[in-house]
Parts: C-alpha cells; sequence; structure tokens
C-alpha cells in the first residue's frame, strides 16, 4: 500500500518529544548533508535541539565547499558521548554502513540505498529513489515548510550529486523535487562549490593513477596506496568515467585500518552495488547503486591473502578478485 507524504511525515513527527535531544548521524556527502539540514528544518521548535554528526572528514573540496559556504555545524562522531542524546537518527546510510554507527540505536531510518535488516520506530528506504535529498524534499512539501535558501542549494546539491545530473538512475520524483527546489536555490553558490579547487595535495595521487592504472576491455583499475582521505578514490573513479571507452573504473586506497575500494560504471552494465557485495562483502562492508558502490575492508581480514604494503601485489589482487567475481 502507498504512505502519502502527508502520513509518512505525521509518523515521523511521532516519535518525538518536545524535550528530545536528537543526534542525525551521516556519512557527509552533498546528498546526506542536505537530507541531515532537512531533518533539523523539520524538527525546528518541535525538539530541544537538533545536533549532525559525521562519520568522515570531509576533505573532498566541492563538499567542503559545501559544508563551509552553507555554514553547516558538522559534529564529529567519533568525539560525539550518546548520552548527550535521546534520539538518534540516520539519512542517507544504514547501519550497517559504517562502523561508528553500529554504536547508536537509531529511532528513525530514511535513506534510497538497498534495504538492510534494521529495524526502528519510523523507517523510510525506498532504493528507487536517485537521492535521500528528493525523499526530504518530499517531507518539507508535506509540511508546508518554504525552505531557506541555504536547504535549498543543500537539497539540490544532494539530489544533483547522487543522481550524476540525472545522467545516473533517477525517478520522476527525483526530478519534482529538483524542479521545486530550482525556484529557491541561489545558483552562484551552486556554483560556487561545484567548481571548488582541487587541493593540490590530491595531485599527487592522480599522478600515481596515471602511472599504474591498468587498463582492460573498457575497465581501469587504480590501486592508490595509503591514502590521507578515501575521497580522493572517489576523485580519481570520477575522473576515469570521464575516459572515452571507460565503461568501469575501480579504484582503491588503504584509509587507516581500512582497504576502501570506489566502484563506478556507466550504467549500461552489470550492477555495481552487486559486484561489490560479490567482490567484497564477506570480507566487510559493500555495496551501493547500480553505477556507484563502494566497498570497506579491515586490513585484518586480509592476513594472509595478500600483502597490503605491496601496491603492485594489491592491484593484481583487487583485479583478480573483482574479475572472479564480475564473471
Amino acid at each position: 500500500m502507498t504512505i502519502s507524504a502527508s502520513e509518512r511525515l505525521r509518523k515521523f513527527y511521532g516519535v518525538f518529544k518536545n524535550d528530545d535531544q536528537v543526534l542525525v548521524a551521516i556519512n557527509a556527502d552533498p546528498d546526506a548533508i542536505g537530507a541531515a539540514l532537512a531533518v533539523k528544518r523539520l524538527l525546528w521548535r518541535r525538539v530541544a535541539s537538533v545536533s549532525i554528526c559525521s562519520v568522515n572528514t570531509v576533505k573532498r573540496p566541492d563538499n567542503v565547499a559545501m559544508v563551509e559556504l552553507l555554514g553547516v555545524n558538522l559534529l564529529k562522531a567519533v568525539d560525539v558521548s550518546k548520552t548527550n542524546y535521546s534520539r538518534f537518527v540516520i539519512v542517507d546510510s544504514q547501519k550497517d554502513h559504517h562502523e561508528l554507527f553500529k554504536k547508536y540505536e537509531f529511532d528513525v531510518i530514511i535513506d534510497h540505498h538497498p534495504p538492510g535488516k534494521h529495524k526502528a520506530a519510523f523507517t523510510d528506504i525506498r532504493p528507487e529513489y536517485g537521492a535521500t535529498s528528493s525523499m526530504m524534499t518530499e517531507y518539507i512539501k508535506a509540511a508546508k515548510i518554504r525552505p531557506s535558501m541555504k536547504l535549498a542549494t543543500a537539497l539540490f546539491l544532494g539530489i544533483k550529486t547522487d543522481t550524476n545530473d540525472f545522467q545516473r538512475r533517477a525517478f520522476g520524483e527525483d526530478v519534482k523535487a529538483f524542479q521545486f527546489l530550482f525556484k529557491h536555490i541561489n545558483l552562484n553558490l551552486v556554483q560556487k562549490i561545484e567548481y571548488a579547487e582541487i587541493n593540490p595535495g590530491f595531485l599527487k595521487y592522480f599522478q600515481i593513477a596515471f602511472n599504474t592504472r591498468v587498463m582492460r576491455r573498457g575497465r581501469v583499475y587504480v590501486h592508490l596506496g595509503h591514502v590521507g582521505t578515501p575521497d580522493v578514490c572517489v576523485l580519481v573513479a570520477d575522473f576515469f568515467m570521464k575516459v572515452k571507452g571507460v565503461g568501469w573504473s575501480f579504484v582503491s586506497g588503504i584509509f587507516g585500518k581500512k582497504l576502501v575500494v570506489i566502484f563506478r560504471n556507466d550504467g549500461m552494465r552489470t550492477n555495481a552495488g552487486k559486484v561489490a557485495e560479490k567482490s567484497f562483502g564477506k570480507l566487510g562492508s559493500a555495496g551501493g547503486h547500480k553505477s556507484m558502490a563502494r566497498a570497506e575492508v579491515p586490513l585484518c581480514a586480509l592476513q594472509g591473502q595478500v600483502d597490503f604494503d605491496h601496491d603492485k601485489k594489491m592491484l593484481r589482487w583487487l583485479i583478480e578478485r573483482i574479475e572472479q567475481k564480475k564473471s
């Protein structure tokens, strides 16, 4: 049975009380940030406070610009004490998407990724949507809220990013949300964020990628070694998708005590999320959408399988594992 936007909003509001201290947990990217800001606006004057915490450090240039120019106050999840909060919300992710999410028992889950086995007082998971920001725009409209310029811009960027300007899979409702938000955004601000300059420190990773990449039948494989942030893997993977003849890009890097693998494809081939899950699901967390996915594997799970301190061996292992699971 289809639930109306107003009914979803009613059930969402029913989770909270006036004296609640609410924490919204995200893995910060444009879609997650936009969705979190929408939750904060919906709960304005309905609860005692709303804070947003991120399990990752924002370093990608456009995401840094978004946080700074929109004045988003992001707490670090590692520094947050859950005893200071009475209600917990997760948007654009689910509990098994990151280790730090597992310390919370979420009261609300709103996401557009394929559903996991998670329970909450209120759950709204719609994988047919291209962005969680599209879903949250429906909540904003149902609440009869005129979004501020900053909120509208954040949600607009969330939809734009997760649908790759509607080049990835999108739903009719994504288009409707996009059109609604366009009337309220600051287009100059959007352009400033989207064209934020690349951190010069990232250039060395592009050099590594150019020098060590392996190309096979329209597939590009890269291992960057130790990285300062997983965001560089995303940047490199997205870059190679712009190269003529490339249908897949697989870019990995070691961040902290984990191997991070980014999957991208042109949406014309095998589902990237399924390939990620088949390749790395038994070793760590993995999944995503048809054209974009991610896997995170604890290095301890690779002990005895590959020398993860040897970049060339890691690249060969990455290729063999993905090729074996893709075929």
